[in-house]
């Protein structure tokens, strides 16, 4: 996980060393949230037509690594991304996304909280990407201001429809938590000498969680690196400038296991939580001093997630029939693995492997319109060569169920020979 308030900069040339792509150990899931990605108006209705730059890298840098930018959203200059490794992803389900104002009155997205929610092999999980007020004084606003997106972010009637109702909750961004009462030497003295733990009392989401009930249901690891806001611009050097910024941790990542309740006992047998546990574990909780575009590090946590999968099989298996070539019409065989709202609407999309998001299919075929057979296990639908790329190369067919809103079934990797030009 990242958090970044990237100060309306453009984005670095390489983010390798944020996201630990040279590691020997590549995670599952990628989940980044940044705030401050510039949005004046011109520059937000262009990023809404074509990708905004910050995106585009992230999905430039993790799809030929194999990860799908599964879902996204963005409300003004915050920003919340979630890929994961293409084999989860026919596991990841009932996905919904949301937002809350809290800038100016609430009618503008300046300050907020952008969510994606998500099934996961059948747990429900919640991301929160936050950018509260700024300035020392406000604490008390930032903790009520949590305490708004947490009763107006709403996922419909069925599972988990609040925030704090799914299993696992990770709350992060800009929280513009300060360190209060000590003075900038004091403060500076500290840092240099690597004496950090002097400063965690004073720090200001500390001391609230000692009286906010909500707030001691949330996890956080040490902070044992050093204060993230405010720096120089491409440097490791604290606010120069005339208003002397105190540092701070502004930039946080918490989170959230739900308490396990006891069902009342007609329900005992129908408690699959219990059946199915999950448990957290955060391996590492650090910054990242190497870049300098914006006045805040970015701070990056890495978790282990444990859990029993609730299924092991897709909804549908789907995989492309005898050989493909742009020569000659195709063949796509699709079946159902276990009951699913299927629907006219849900179709089968041809992407290039490493493909990015869901939307750069290269063709794709209505299951229901352009079906040629079927019996209770199996489905042939029909592909048009004038659909198929001249050029050829490895290729796969990804399921997309209109009324689940998300991809089903994947099928292997396979050759797409080139056509004659």
């Amino acid at each position: 996980m990242v958090t970044w308030n990237v100060a309306t900069a453009d984005p670095p040339d390489d983010i390798s060393s944020l996201l630990h792509l040279n590691s020997p150990k590549t995670p599952d899931l990628y989940v980044i949230g940044l705030q401050e990605v510039y949005a004046a108006p011109h520059r937000f209705i262009i990023d809404m037509v074509v990708e905004d730059s910050w995106s585009h890298l992230f999905m430039s840098s993790l799809a030929p690594r194999g990860y799908l930018k599964v879902s996204s959203i963005r409300m003004q200059g915050l920003l919340l991304l979630f890929f994961s490794k293409l084999a989860h992803v026919p596991f990841i389900r009932d996905i919904h996304d949301t937002y809350t104002r809290t800038g100016i009155f609430g009618y503008w997205g300046n300050k907020g909280g952008v969510s994606i929610r998500l099934s996961f092999y059948g747990h429900m999980l919640c991301f929160l990407n936050c950018h509260l007020a700024a300035h020392m004084q406000y604490a008390s606003q930032r903790v009520d201001e949590f305490e708004y997106i947490l009763d107006t972010q709403t996922f419909g009637p069925k599972k988990a429809p609040h925030v704090l109702d799914h299993k696992l909750v990770f709350w992060f961004g800009d929280l513009n938590f300060r360190i209060q009462d000590h003075g900038m030497h004091f403060l500076r003295n500290c840092i240099t000498s690597h004496k950090l733990n002097l400063l965690w009392s004073k720090d200001q989401l500390t001391m609230m969680k000692k009286k906010e009930a909500v707030l001691q249901e949330f996890d956080e690891g040490p902070l044992d690196f050093q204060p993230t806001y405010k720096f120089d611009r491409f440097s490791d050097r604290y606010d120069s400038s005339g208003k002397m910024r105190k540092p701070a941790w502004t930039d946080r990542i918490l989170w959230r296991v739900k308490p396990k309740e006891s069902p009342p006992e007609e329900e005992k047998d129908e408690d699959r939580d219990s059946e199915f546990p999950l448990k957290l574990k955060q391996d590492s909780y650090t910054s990242n001093m190497e870049y300098g575009v914006s006045d805040h590090k970015p701070v990056i946590g890495i978790f282990t997630l444990e859990l029993r999968k609730m299924y092991e099989t897709p909804l549908v298996r789907v995989c492309a029939e005898g050989e493909w070539s742009a020569d000659f019409d195709a063949m796509v065989i699709y079946s159902p693995l276990q009951p699913f709202p299927s629907s006219a609407w849900d179709w089968i999309g041809l992407y290039k492997v490493g493909f990015r998001s869901v939307s750069d299919y290269i063709t794709y075929t209505w299951v229901k319109d352009d079906e040629v057979s079927f019996n209770d296990e199996l489905t042939q639908v029909y592909v048009s060569k004038d659909e198929i790329p001249v050029l050829g190369g490895e290729c796969v067919l990804c399921y997309y169920c209109s009324t689940l809103q998300c991809i089903v079934g994947i099928s292997s990797p396979f050759k797409v020979s080139a056509g004659l030009l």
